[in-house]
């Protein structure tokens, strides 16, 4: 069973996975991404940063939520570690919080080579967007995207 929690981006266990991720798109995608991620923009409000933690307390999992367009989010520095799969409970808890914060859909970019990532997303009901910000113009960059149905409460 998965812990989630959210938690500073600059914390210990956060700074370790965000690594983790780093070097790993390195090696698929020839960049780390690094560049594309502000911790700052995972503070206030509608933002986040949730570690998964594994039964023994081990941090195995992260990604983050932050504001991008009214009631739209983005998701940034999503990370499992291989086998743990803390991938779809973070993910999860991303998409809740979402609705919670009063967002109605949640958008993405990942390289295209990097399919695991892309295959995940769609398994998850993301599906391509139009490109957006920085990714606009850049054919090496897939913009995924998911829609909420609000109900009335």
């Amino acid at each position: 069973m998965l812990r989630l929690a959210s938690v500073d981006p600059d914390s210990r266990d956060a700074r370790r996975l965000v690594a983790e991720l780093d070097a790993a798109l390195a090696a698929i995608t020839g960049d780390s991404g690094a560049s594309s991620f502000d911790p700052q923009d995972c503070r206030g409000a509608g933002a986040v940063f949730v570690i998964a933690y594994d039964t023994q307390g081990a941090a195995v999992g992260c990604g983050a939520l932050r504001p991008l367009e009214e009631r739209v989010g983005e998701i940034k520095r999503m990370y499992a570690r291989p086998g743990s799969g803390a991938g779809a409970a973070i993910l999860a808890e991303l998409e809740r919080l979402a609705a919670s914060y009063g967002y109605g859909a949640l958008w993405l970019s990942t390289r295209r080579v990097n399919l695991r990532a892309v295959g995940f997303y769609e398994r998850h009901g993301y599906a391509e967007v139009s490109p957006y910000g920085r990714y606009v113009g850049r054919a090496v960059s897939i913009c995924l995207g998911k829609t909420f149905i609000r109900c009335a409460s």
